[in-house]
């Protein structure tokens, strides 16, 4: 049988995978998480931050993006404005406005917290537009996916406790009814 660790790995790590063929996600895409380690560890959101699960999320979102050359980015809670932490290059190469401030477990968010560790090179953003985006927790990513989201649904609903829920970006369709589309 699974320990909580690997169990919680192979479920972070499926739904990136379905979410990252479902969207067709190509090298250099931007996946943002958002994230409860309440709700995963079967508590209410926001008040029951669970470090180490925010490291066992973190590390797993970050192995998957580097084996498919995405961009991992992390959404913290609204103690931090919702802001995000990314790679400094990506943040930079994109022209997101950055902010400063560190996340922490009980501001920010355990993955936040987690993902700034690990990360080589984090900084925290305002705002971003992704390419895609899993939720897990019901933490609310919307704001941070490129218009138009289309949600998905993959074989994991859950992550620990944590209701989960993805979506990714679409070209938005223009014209009318003489327009051909790609």
């Amino acid at each position: 049988m699974m320990n909580d660790q690997e169990q919680i790995r192979a479920q972070v790590m499926t739904a990136l995978s379905e979410l990252s063929q479902a969207g067709c996600l190509d090298p250099g895409a931007q996946i943002v998480v958002g994230c409860s380690t309440s709700e995963i560890a079967g508590g209410r959101i926001g008040k029951n931050s669970v470090p180490q699960i925010g490291e066992w999320v973190a590390q797993a979102v970050m192995d998957f993006c580097s084996e498919h050359n995405f961009v991992p980015i992390f959404q913290c809670c609204e103690h931090l404005n919702r802001s995000l932490v990314m790679p400094l290059d990506a943040a930079k190469n994109n022209g997101y406005t950055r902010v400063n401030a560190v996340p922490q477990p009980k501001a920010g968010g355990s993955v936040p917290a987690a993902a700034w560790k690990i990360m080589k090179n984090p900084c925290l953003v305002m705002h971003v537009q992704a390419d895609a985006g899993i939720d897990i927790g019901d933490v609310l990513i919307g704001m941070h996916l490129r218009p138009v989201a289309v949600p998905f649904r993959g074989t994991v609903s859950q992550v620990g406790q944590a209701h989960v829920v993805m979506a990714f970006s679409r070209l938005p369709y223009v014209g009318g009814e003489r327009a051909v589309y790609a």
